[in-house]
């Protein structure tokens, strides 16, 4: 029996605009998770481990950080001779040419190159979503059931309102509803939809119109809920969206405390394009608890469930609770950060208070705080240094 032939879309374009000043200079994808690796190892590990050695990755916003980490796919081994990762970036001069409005919209515009590849089935995949997953077992799901379009979905948590909300019975998908103000279930898409390849193309082409698709839950996922044969596939393990702030925060505490996610599980580790830094270095009288500390990094202050990124400094005297430390920050003598979340560069002068228990609060990149000024918990900190 022939093997179907799988392509896996990975959606990176849009523009991350619930992760502030985070997705400023950057795309969301390419944002740092756990130290070293970025939200887009993610779903290039769960295709590799999966062995799908097709991957096309559509392009928008920013992508100079993401094609600097993807490079040519080796550690997720996609360069290859044939087949591999593609990047798929906006175009002019053609059909699909332009800006997508939507994540629908971004995946109609790679029609004609879909046709041109010919896979049996389309895997379409978020750059923003954290979990561990056998995509063999979702290709096993929709063969046994002959489906058109099957939906991963997962237990859902917190504000249902942000995500699509599902109905299913007998591992049938019978309602759905795109971010819906009063949630009927708490059953949530898990963003991992697997495509009939030709009854994609033609709902798409069928569905386009004047005002395009947007995004898959404005026109593509309803009609094929209505129109055609839509499976459920229960996904029971870890699942988290890591797009707004919060959830980016929360995900790495429960990184740090156990609960959550585990990078290096040894039988389906996260792969990643790693930084060549010497190990992390600690001096006598550091303290440390609960944390990650990444390679690169020094610590001579004081370190409490928390996360320092590559190269990150907490000089002696510095105190840094419950944060998110991303590569190059520096927190100096005598500073003090609870809750914060500080990104790349960032430089928190001597003396300084950032933050505190009622709110997290943001450091753009390269933004910079004086002991004169006392950033309050909740404060996004622009670039710049203004709110």
């Amino acid at each position: 029996m022939r093997r179907a032939k799988v392509l896996a879309i990975i959606l990176a374009g849009g523009p991350g605009g619930r992760m502030g000043v985070l997705t400023d200079r950057r795309s969301k994808p390419s944002l740092p998770f756990g130290g070293h690796y970025r939200m887009i190892d993610v779903p290039l590990s769960n295709a590799a481990h999966s062995g799908i050695t097709d991957v096309w990755v559509v392009e928008q916003y920013l992508p100079f950080s993401l094609n600097d980490h993807i490079a040519n796919g080796r550690p997720w081994d996609l360069d290859r001779t044939d087949g591999g990762l593609r990047i798929l970036p906006p175009y002019q001069g053609a059909a699909g040419e332009g800006f997508s409005e939507g994540n629908a919209d971004a995946l109609h515009r790679q029609a004609g190159l879909i046709r041109d590849f010919g896979p049996d089935l389309v895997l379409v995949l978020s750059a923003d979503n954290l979990y561990r997953m056998d995509f063999r077992d979702v290709l096993d799901t929709h063969a046994a059931a002959g489906a058109d379009l099957t939906m991963v979905t997962t237990q859902g948590g917190g504000d249902l309102s942000r995500h699509s909300i599902v109905e299913a019975g007998g591992g049938t998908v019978t309602g759905f509803e795109y971010k819906p103000d009063k949630p009927k279930t708490d059953l949530v898409a898990a963003e991992v939809f697997l495509y009939h390849a030709e009854v994609l193309l033609e709902t798409m082409d069928r569905l386009a119109g004047e005002e395009g698709l947007k995004d898959y839950g404005d026109k593509l996922v309803p009609y094929l809920v209505e129109h055609a044969a839509v499976a459920e596939h229960r996904h029971h393990g870890y699942w988290r969206d890591l797009g707004t702030v919060p959830s980016y925060w929360e995900a790495h505490m429960q990184l740090l405390d156990g609960t959550g996610f585990n990078l290096q599980d040894a039988g389906w580790p996260i792969l990643t394009a790693g930084p060549r830094l010497m190990p992390a270095s600690v001096a006598a009288g550091a303290r440390i608890e609960d944390s990650l500390v990444s390679a690169g990094s020094t610590v001579r202050g004081t370190v409490v469930r928390s996360l320092v990124g590559p190269g990150a400094v907490v000089e002696p005297g510095a105190v840094v609770r419950d944060s998110v430390l991303l590569a190059g920050v520096r927190v100096q003598s005598g500073a003090e950060l609870v809750r914060v979340v500080a990104d790349d560069r960032a430089v928190i002068g001597p003396h300084a208070q950032v933050g505190g228990e009622d709110a997290l609060t943001v450091l753009g990149q390269d933004s910079q705080v004086t002991a004169d000024r006392f950033v309050a918990a909740g404060t996004e900190l622009e670039p710049d240094g203004s709110r």
